[in-house]
């Protein structure tokens, strides 16, 4: 995979660490939070996430690295046990479905252990390897299925639907149905 500079990101500063915290206790709070009261709910979320749509329901257990990196438009469900890392934006836009155990990964780390390694790390307030972070789009009346994992850089086309247990790897155009390990297009709609 090819990688700017720009794309890398620091993920062991204190100030990330901090903001990776307060994600931490906000989605366990969220959690805890009593499923009937949505007003508590919505607020923790608001709080939470970058920004949130009218008619967001966003099941438990939910997990992420920041919060503030994702955007979620209008009449969205997050089904329980997704994971977001999203050490760059995601952005879901408006009408859309992701089932249960979706996860999106904004990061990752190069494979040459030349590039993911850093010499010399102790004592220079980072970690001992290299993240990068791509941004992940949804767009508009998507349906993702569960068990799924987007990979950094990937956007979903308006009206697409992406198969249960698939791994994207590459961007989906609009109006399809793509499947599978890799995932592909197997159908127009």
């Amino acid at each position: 995979m090819y990688y700017e500079e720009s794309d890398f990101v620091e993920t062991a500063d204190r100030e990330t660490l901090e903001v990776i915290a307060r994600a931490r206790e906000l989605t366990r709070e969220y959690y805890f939070s009593d499923y009937t009261d949505t007003e508590k709910r919505a607020s923790i979320l608001r709080e939470l996430l970058g920004s949130v749509g009218e008619n967001v329901a966003v099941d438990t257990p939910f997990h992420c690295d920041h919060g503030k990196n994702i955007f979620l438009g209008n009449d969205v469900i997050i089904n329980m046990n997704c994971t977001f890392v999203d050490n760059a934006p995601i952005h879901i836009g408006n009408r859309v479905l992701i089932a249960s155990n979706v996860q999106l990964y904004t990061s990752s780390h190069p494979v040459l252990p030349k590039e993911r390694l850093i010499p010399d790390w102790k004592g220079k307030n980072t970690t001992f390897f290299r993240s990068f972070a791509r941004p992940i789009e949804i767009k508009d009346n998507a349906w993702i299925g569960g068990g799924s994992i987007i990979l950094p850089g990937v956007t979903v086309g308006e009206n697409s639907v992406i198969g249960a247990g698939s791994l994207v790897n590459r961007s989906i155009p609009d109006n399809c149905v793509a499947v599978g390990n890799p995932c592909r297009v197997i159908r127009r709609i």
